[in-house]
């Protein structure tokens, strides 16, 4: 037996078991702590006294109002971010021009920006005293304090997500699939129909998945514009606050654990979307390496 058989040479990426364990139960650890617990927590304190009571603390008038002005608000900003992502990613990802890493910025802002003070701005912009405030009065339109309000705060805070991951697919596919539509004569609108979109629907409804989740459990932004005003302008986080600052502990424990069912749900679409792609992928690179064979 040769040397190298009897010592084997171990890879340039595999470390001893030792290592492995360790760095594996430090991940379990961490997420155990911070995430597993908090969640346990939640739904522990939320049954502390019986499904019956959960109930009860789930079906108060203030509650129901604070979901419904939730799902309202999230399906008004999701679609509206899914449009402006679509167009920002086209422009970004299959254009070069003047400009291109500003607005690249610009995009990015909102995850740099506290969401505190993003409601800060649109109170200064739409208030009462603000610029837009007296011809707003005059005209009988109310947007702070109001659904409309937080639905532009929530759109703010969300838009990068779907854009995002938008630009990176399409930077990654390149424009050779339009370059080729184009060339047969297909208008631009039919290229980005029937070529651009059918690519990147995947990496759509995963910016989608993203946006939705943080759309619903965004507190700052809305906490700013929202007026607190129960059973009207409070979202399910507002409320939440609301009842463990009343001390109704089950009531506020109960709300959360509506929020972590829908982070969960979010959370097993985002799985199911990955896993998608994943496949994707791997038929595409088996099919080029079949095609590769052939052609050898």
């Amino acid at each position: 037996m040769s040397a190298r058989g009897a010592h084997p040479r171990r890879g340039p990426l595999e470390e001893p078991a030792w290592v492995r364990f360790a760095l594996i139960g430090i991940t379990l650890g961490f997420l155990g702590l911070f995430l597993l617990l908090p969640l346990t927590a939640v739904f522990f304190e939320a049954f502390r006294k019986g499904p019956i009571a959960w109930w009860a603390a789930v079906t108060q008038p203030d509650v129901l109002s604070a979901v419904r002005l939730t799902l309202v608000v999230t399906a008004i900003a999701v679609p509206l971010n899914a449009a402006f992502g679509l167009v920002a990613a086209w422009a970004l990802g299959k254009f070069r021009f003047r400009g291109r890493l500003v607005l690249i910025t610009l995009i990015d802002l909102p995850l740099s920006i506290s969401p505190v003070i993003s409601g800060l701005v649109f109170v200064l912009i739409f208030g009462a005293r603000g610029w837009f405030g007296p011809t707003l009065r005059e005209h009988d339109i109310k947007v702070i304090f109001d659904t409309p309000g937080l639905v532009l705060a929530t759109v703010f805070v969300t838009f990068p997500y779907v854009a995002r991951e938008l630009v990176a697919h399409l930077e990654e596919q390149g424009t050779d699939p339009e370059q080729a539509a184009v060339s047969l004569g297909a208008s631009g609108w039919t290229t980005f129909w029937r070529v651009t979109l059918p690519s990147a629907k995947w990496a759509l409804l995963y910016g989608l998945v993203l946006c939705n989740a943080r759309a619903m459990g965004e507190f700052g932004a809305v906490s700013v514009v929202s007026g607190h005003v129960r059973g009207e302008t409070n979202t399910l986080p507002l409320e939440v606050e609301i009842l463990y600052n009343e001390y109704d502990f089950v009531g506020a424990f109960a709300a959360a654990s509506l929020l972590a069912l829908l982070a969960i749900v979010t959370l097993l679409l985002k799985t199911v979307l990955e896993r998608h792609e994943a496949r994707i992928a791997e038929r595409g690179s088996g099919t080029r390496s079949g095609d590769t064979e052939i052609s050898r």
